[in-house]
C-alpha cells in the first residue's frame, strides 16, 4: 500500500520536531528548493502568491522537495476553488490560504480542499496527489491528510481569530507580519511596538483557541522572539534573502565595506 500520510499535519497536532522551522522559497527553482530541503529545514513554503509559479512549475518544485527530508507547504495565490483543486491534484498536501478575513472565508477554503460530503473538491482518480492512482485508498483518506492553514494578515482578521480558529477543518493559523504592519500603517516595519503587540496578541488568542499558529521572521532573533510569544512554528527569511545577504556580507568583507543594507523585514 502506498502511504499518503501528511507529516506536517501531524506536526501541527504536536507530534514531531518542536518547533518546526522552515523558510520561504522565492527563487521558483527546483534546484534551490532541493538544496534548501537538504539544509535541515523542517518545512519549505512554496509561494504561489508573490512568485511567478504556476501549477506546472509547482509539480517540479514539489518533486524536488520530495527528495529531501523537508515537507512542502504551498502558499496559494488566493482562496480560489479551482486553484486549490489543481494544487492538491498536483501533489500538495498542506496548503496556506492568504488573506482570510472571516470565518466564512475559512469555511470556503476548507470546503475547496475537501471531497464531498465535507467539501466540494472535484474528484479525479489519477493525478500526482493520488500517486497517479497507485494510492488506492487516496479518495477515502485525502480529507484526513490534507492540512489547511489560513493566513491572518490584518487587524480585523486578528480580531476575528477565535471564530476563524473554530471553523472545522482549519488545521492551523499563520500570521503574516508584513501585510499586518502595512494594514496598521507601518509598512515595512514589523518591529513597531504596535505591530509587535498585535503579533503577540494573536499568539495568545491562538493558544486560547487551541489552534497551532505560525509566522515568518526576517532573521533568527526575530523568530526567537515570536517563539517566545507562543508561536508553534515559524519560517525564517527566504532562499533569496539568505543568498543575497550572504553575498553582501562576503563582498563587504572582501571590499572592506558594507555593500548592501540589511535585508528588509519579511513581508510575507
Amino acid at each position: 500500500m502506498i502511504d499518503i500520510e501528511n507529516r506536517f499535519k501531524r506536526w501541527l497536532a504536536g507530534e514531531g520536531p518542536r518547533p518546526p522551522l522552515g523558510t520561504w522559497l522565492m527563487a521558483a527553482a527546483p534546484a534551490t528548493a532541493e538544496a534548501m530541503g537538504y539544509a535541515g529545514f523542517d518545512f519549505l513554503v512554496v509561494d504561489m502568491e508573490h512568485v511567478p509559479i504556476e501549477v506546472s512549475d509547482l509539480t517540479h518544485i514539489l518533486r524536488a522537495i520530495g527528495c529531501t527530508p523537508a515537507d512542502a507547504v504551498v502558499r496559494l495565490a488566493w482562496n480560489d476553488q479551482v486553484l486549490i483543486k489543481r494544487v492538491l491534484d498536483a501533489g500538495a498536501q498542506t496548503i496556506m490560504v492568504p488573506f482570510v478575513q472571516t470565518a466564512e472565508e475559512a469555511r470556503q477554503a476548507v470546503s475547496f480542499a475537501k471531497y464531498p460530503p465535507e467539501g466540494v473538491r472535484g474528484v479525479a482518480a489519477v493525478h500526482r496527489g493520488s500517486r497517479f492512482g497507485r494510492a488506492t485508498d487516496y479518495l477515502k483518506r485525502a480529507n484526513g491528510e490534507v492540512a489547511v492553514i489560513v493566513q491572518l494578515e490584518t487587524p480585523d482578521a486578528i480580531e476575528r481569530l477565535p471564530e476563524i480558529a473554530a471553523v472545522p477543518g482549519v488545521d492551523g493559523l499563520f500570521v503574516g507580519p508584513g501585510d499586518l504592519s502595512a494594514a496598521m500603517g507601518h509598512i515595512g516595519n514589523i518591529t513597531h511596538p504596535d505591530v509587535q503587540a498585535l503579533i503577540q496578541k494573536a499568539a495568545k488568542a491562538s493558544r486560547a483557541a487551541g489552534k497551532p499558529v505560525g509566522i515568518v521572521g526576517p532573521n533568527p532573533d526575530m523568530v526567537r522572539r515570536f517563539l517566545d510569544y507562543g508561536y508553534d512554528f515559524s519560517a525564517v527569511a527566504s532562499d533569496i534573502a539568505m543568498m543575497t545577504g550572504r553575498a553582501s556580507d562576503w563582498l563587504g568583507t572582501l571590499r572592506g565595506e558594507r555593500v548592501l543594507a540589511a535585508a528588509p523585514a519579511a513581508a510575507y
